[in-house]
């Protein structure tokens, strides 16, 4: 079998800056981790309040951490900071190859899309953002990793693509068209799905949207570990130093 991993996210239409933050790390016992993080302020005061709990995240989870105390860790971490007055949605996806399953910890109320043996289930849930108290923890799922499993992880920009318009976005119907198709990759799914988003909101974001693919195929053409950013460059944007997406 073979796990990939695939992202796509863009900005609110009219803004230079995302409030969603993203970072991939490697587990130390084996797998990959995905952390994405939307800030619930607006523009660089989002991006600020996401990233800094990314970077907890990923620094603890990379030292074996548990992804749910992880999660803890870095709403403390912001209502420590910024003392209640920020908050953040938070979502951790893990491939565990110590346990060889995927592991779910999410404080965000955002729907979740899982897609295995032809049926595709909505993981919605009530939990509480990151950082407005003390000891706020993740509601985590586990799933057994096996071929055919795709998961589908947003941010709710994307999810709500096009009700300004009085359209909505058919997750799991569209999930289940474009799986019809000879095994698509993660990539492929990735940006299919928000170029769907972004149709029903006519190339004009209302909010930053991001989507993360998880896919397991059935098999693996060689033992390659492979991994591929394409980040669109404005001139504005040459100065500084990247660290998250």
């Amino acid at each position: 079998m073979e796990i990939q991993i695939a992202v796509a996210k863009t900005n609110k239409f009219g803004s230079d800056v995302s409030g969603d933050t993203l970072e991939v790390v490697e587990r130390p016992a084996g797998g990959y981790s995905v952390v994405l993080c939307d800030g619930q302020t607006t523009g660089y005061r989002a991006k600020q309040v996401s990233s800094l709990a990314v970077r907890k995240v990923i620094s603890l989870v990379a030292e074996g951490v548990r992804d749910s105390a992880a999660a803890r860790a870095a709403s403390d971490h912001l209502f420590s900071v910024y003392h209640g007055e920020a908050n953040a949605y938070l979502d951790i996806l893990s491939a565990d190859l110590e346990s060889n399953t995927l592991v779910v910890s999410r404080n965000n109320p955002t729907s979740l899309f899982i897609t295995r043996n032809g049926r595709t289930e909505v993981l919605s849930g009530s939990s509480n953002p990151i950082g407005n108290k003390h000891g706020i923890s993740p509601e985590v799922s586990e799933i057994a990793i096996e071929a055919g499993l795709t998961v589908v992880m947003c941010t709710d920009g994307f999810l709500t693509a096009g009700r300004h318009n009085d359209e909505s976005l058919d997750i799991p119907l569209l999930l289940n068209s474009l799986l019809e198709l000879q095994e698509p990759s993660a990539k492929t799914l990735a940006d299919q799905l928000i170029s769907q988003a972004l149709r029903l909101d006519q190339n004009r974001p209302q909010d930053d949207m991001s989507v993360v693919v998880l896919r397991v195929q059935p098999r693996s053409k060689d033992r390659i570990r492979r991994l591929a950013v394409n980040l669109p460059v404005t001139p504005a944007m040459t100065t500084g130093t990247f660290t998250n997406i």
